[in-house]
């Protein structure tokens, strides 16, 4: 008996359309940029901008061991990361560490350099893979958001893009130079690295032409707030410390 057609239930939207941020995120991106700068940072780093994103779309932070949903809103979740890039209004591409796959743990696999390069390559994948589709069982949409930013921390870029699953067999594998596993498409596209030595997965993404551009103007009077000009405005007391050991 052959099977049943039924009718598929409709899939549940994500909270906005793909690389279609709603009004104000961008704003409030920079307002808190602006935030960081005025106390005196010049950088921003993975869990700082998780919870400005996370922020900047009024979803909950919740950092875990996989990085693939440290953001979440409703039926959806971000992994999201930060790019360093001199131009990053014009960058093609980014290279985003993706986790870290050991054969090692996954597979009890040490002597990686003894096997084929395409087995070494369907196991990285394979790790990530599971990985995605565990948290697809609680999540419908999966993206990953990236912040493009330039030394000066004034100029930035920002996207995002479904995080999807590889199919091993689409690359061809090799080991470069630096005894690290690269793989390339069949039109000879970088797409991955996998180092042996730790175990660092990281992909090669294009950069869509819809990125979202944007950069910070401080006006002339603007100054940086230190730490002891915030302690005297809290009107610190020493009474605030107490020492228990």
């Amino acid at each position: 008996m052959s099977e049943p057609r039924i009718r598929s239930l409709p899939k549940v939207k994500a909270p906005y359309d793909l690389n279609n941020f709603p009004e104000g995120v961008i704003e409030s991106i920079g307002r808190q940029l602006v935030g960081l700068i005025a106390v005196g940072a010049d950088r921003l780093e993975g869990p700082d901008w998780e919870k400005l994103f996370a922020a900047a779309i009024d979803a909950d932070w919740h950092p875990t061991n996989n990085g693939l949903t440290d953001v979440r809103k409703d039926n959806c979740a971000w992994s999201a990361k930060t790019v360093k890039n001199t131009n990053p209004f014009n960058a093609a591409t980014v290279r985003l560490i993706s986790g870290r796959n050991s054969l090692d743990f996954s597979y009890q696999e040490s002597n990686v350099r003894s096997l084929p390069p395409e087995e070494v390559g369907r196991m990285v994948l394979a790790i990530w893979n599971r990985r995605l589709a565990d948290m697809r069982t609680q999540f419908e949409h999966l993206r990953t958001v990236v912040l493009i930013k330039h030394n000066d921390f004034r100029r930035f870029a920002l996207f995002e893009f479904e995080t999807v699953a590889y199919e091993p067999s689409a690359f061809r594998w090799s080991w470069n130079s630096n005894s690290n596993l690269v793989g390339h498409s069949f039109e000879g596209k970088h797409r991955f690295t996998w180092q042996p030595h730790g175990s660092q997965f990281t992909v090669v993404e294009d950069v869509p032409a819809t990125r979202r551009r944007f950069q910070i103007h401080l006006p002339p009077t603007f100054e940086v707030i230190t730490i002891e000009q915030v302690l005297d405005q809290l009107g610190f007391d020493p009474t605030w410390i107490q020492i228990v050991s």
